[in-house]
């Protein structure tokens, strides 16, 4: 608890607006270890590996839920160049302990600090220990030496693009700012003067369902409703459309013009009000199953999930956590609200069992051996792997039965946190008797020199190329680079740059594919070349 608290306020110490952030832990073990502070070996083994499958676990109920959706459309690209940082992070590892004569443990150690990945360095530890007790050590003293160069590499890689681009990554900054303001959905009132709707259904307007347009309430004979998807329209009815803002200017060309009534702004019985999907009856159906709008007489227009919001049809799936914005009357709306949970208690509750029986299952998982051709043993995802693959699976499923994985954000980030400080506490103080020695008397400096190309050359190669080739977005390509480096700092410092999220996005975008990636090689480095 002394090296967990002393790491983390050094963690916080700013030096040219640089911090170690959860690193810390590592170094203040480091030093607690140099200066005699014994701890039992089974006590130090227990915390060491219980601190990685809570961490393990809960960033993989975090990016469970968009794993397979980050494939889709740019995310394919942006996953490709990340995959391409890891494999060029492996070459550069292997290359390097030619080069210089580094033993393959010190130079596994060096890849997981050069790549900032923790896990990774769990998991060739744990393949180490299996060949050489001794030579976890030494790649506990190769990560520490390699990391904080590594935090300090992909940010002036960073700006080593940005310079080299220096025209094209302005106008993209630009751009991104246009983009922001323009990816919020809006609500327009259209005056309906398109003689061939006569008579239409809502959902039979032309062009409705390709443009992503959803219509939340119809004016007609001066009576304000709910719109479903039977209602009928006539000429003369003003409709509020619901949609992106390019998005409504083609439904309104499409209907008529923009009414000078703002409906939103009529005296009227009818809300719109955002309700919590809680209730486990209703999770993992599709609201045309519950009968919503049909039964309470409301019309649900748009959902945030996971900070990413859109709008819903009758075939859209409930999930744990969802938040639906509902339209009717205030009774009608409350009646809903009752039946899809609404429960903030129940949201911010975790669900310890399947929490349990994730664990468990994501343990048994990682000690399964899988034999590959070429390699002298079989590959266990460990303790690193298989919860971390666990709890994706079973947050992208969400629910079997009344067991639900969501794990709220508020949990998910205590039990991150508390496993990987309890981690890097037992690391660092395993490995605080070599790291001043080899620091100092042995090749301390070529391990830092070497591991500092291992994090540079390979994003700022694949980072020109995407820029000079691909064309891809600066504020997306930095967020790429971050989370190919499973790098928060990297990520904080392209924040900062501009108020966009795209940078974000990019980054939540490759975060679990190259999570798996690195955890793997750094096993397959141990097995192939030990």
């Amino acid at each position: 608890m002394l090296v967990a608290a002393g790491g983390l306020a050094l963690g916080n110490i700013r030096i040219f607006g640089i911090n170690l952030g959860i690193a810390g832990v590592l170094f203040s073990g480091i030093l607690f270890g140099h200066f005699g502070l014994d701890i039992n070996h089974e006590t130090l083994e227990f915390l060491r590996d219980f601190g990685l499958i809570l961490f393990v676990y809960s960033i993989g109920t975090q990016v469970g839920p968009g794993f397979f959706s980050s494939f889709r459309k740019q995310g394919m690209q942006l996953n490709l160049l990340a995959a391409g940082v890891v494999l060029g992070g492996v070459a550069a590892t292997l290359a390097a302990a030619k080069i210089a004569g580094f033993d393959m443990a010190t130079a596994v150690g060096m890849y997981s600090g050069a790549v900032t990945n923790t896990p990774s360095l769990a998991a060739a530890q744990q393949t180490l220990g299996a060949v050489s007790p001794e030579a976890v050590n030494s790649a506990s003293v190769g990560y520490a030496l390699a990391y904080p160069g590594a935090i300090l590499g992909i940010i002036l890689t960073m700006i080593v693009i940005r310079r080299i681009f220096r025209a094209q990554a302005a106008q993209d900054m630009l751009l991104v700012h246009a983009d922001k303001a323009a990816s919020a959905f809006i609500n327009v009132s259209i005056a309906v003067e398109n003689k061939n709707l006569e008579g239409l259904m809502v959902k039979d307007i032309p062009a409705l369902n390709e443009l992503g347009v959803v219509v939340s309430r119809v004016y007609h004979g001066g009576q304000l409703g709910v719109a479903h998807d039977e209602t009928l329209i006539h000429t003369g009815d003003i409709l509020l459309a619901v949609g992106l803002e390019e998005n409504i200017r083609k439904f309104t060309l499409v209907v008529g013009s923009k009414s000078g009534t703002d409906l939103k702004k009529l005296p009227s019985r009818i809300i719109h009000s955002r309700v919590i999907v809680t209730h486990k009856e209703v999770i993992g159906k599709t609201l045309e199953e519950i009968n919503l709008e049909s039964q309470y007489d409301v019309a649900a227009t748009r959902v945030a999930r996971a900070d990413v919001e859109f709008l819903v049809s009758d075939s859209y799936v409930l999930q744990f956590a969802d938040n639906l914005v509902i339209v009717g009357e205030e009774s009608a709306v409350a009646k809903a609200a009752a039946m899809l949970g609404n429960s903030p208690k129940d949201l911010n509750h975790p669900q310890l069992i399947p929490a349990f029986i994730g664990i468990a299952a994501g343990v048994l998982l990682g000690s399964i051996p899988f034999t590959f051709p070429g390699l002298s043993a079989p590959i266990k995802l460990g303790l690193a792997g298989g919860p971390l693959i666990m709890a994706i699976v079973l947050s992208y499923v969400q629910h079997i039965g009344p067991l639900n994985w969501y794990l709220p954000p508020a949990g998910n980030l205590m039990l991150r946190e508390l496993g990987i400080v309890l981690f890097l506490s037992c690391v660092g103080l395993k490995a605080g008797g070599k790291f001043f020695e080899t620091l100092i008397n042995g090749n301390g400096m070529y391990i830092v020199l070497f591991s500092f190309l291992i994090t540079v050359l390979p994003i700022l190669l694949i980072g020109i190329f995407a820029k000079a080739k691909l064309k891809l977005n600066y504020m997306s390509l930095c967020g790429a680079l971050a989370g190919s480096m499973t790098d928060p700092p990297a990520l904080a410092f392209a924040n900062a740059m501009t108020p966009s999220n795209l940078s974000a996005m990019s980054y939540a975008t490759v975060y679990p594919l190259v999570m798996i990636m690195r955890i793997i090689s750094a096993q397959i480095l141990v097995l192939l070349f030990m």
